[in-house]
């Protein structure tokens, strides 16, 4: 099923309510019998806080000054079970994850990252998927995943580096 194309047009990737994010992504793990455990929902809970992208020993940090020690092999599974059911992203290039903008909805997107500011912005256009894996199946490349990630300046660092010179 796919929706109409659409540009977000938030200028930062971000959740306005990290508690209606986590509460949404809760009743999408009730809906398809999914466990949220604290742990799960902790790291759910500060990526959405956050409001851009975290690397995963920044979460790690941030856990231990709330609850104690938590082992880095126990952020990583809740990261997987989150990235794995859609409810975060991983931006590779820069070795961060972040809340993702439709946690209920099935969907590939890309991402603009800002290499001034880390922010990341979450583009929703199907077309750019579609054509990615209309163009790989013409090459007889059957596709399993894809995320792009297109560097660059956001418009506030575009503004500022002009300014600055």
């Amino acid at each position: 099923m796919s929706r109409a194309p659409h540009a977000c047009t938030d200028p930062h990737h971000h959740v306005h309510d990290a508690d209606a994010y986590v509460r949404t992504v809760s009743q999408a793990c009730l809906d398809r019998n999914l466990r949220l455990t604290p742990i799960r929902a902790q790291v759910l809970q500060l990526l959405a806080e956050h409001g851009k992208p975290v690397k995963a020993y920044d979460l790690l940090e941030m856990m231990q000054s709330r609850v104690g020690s938590n082992a880095p092999p126990t952020v990583y599974r809740a990261l997987d079970f989150l990235i794995e059911n859609g409810f975060i992203h991983k931006l590779s290039s820069i070795n961060a994850y972040v809340a993702c903008h439709h946690p209920s909805v099935s969907h590939s997107v890309p991402f603009l990252i800002c290499d001034g500011c880390q922010n990341a912005i979450e583009v929703e256009d199907d077309s750019i998927a579609l054509g990615l894996v209309e163009k790989a199946a013409a090459l007889g490349f059957k596709t399993r995943a894809q995320v792009l990630e297109v560097h660059g300046l956001c418009r506030e660092c575009s503004a500022e580096a002009l300014q600055a010179k």
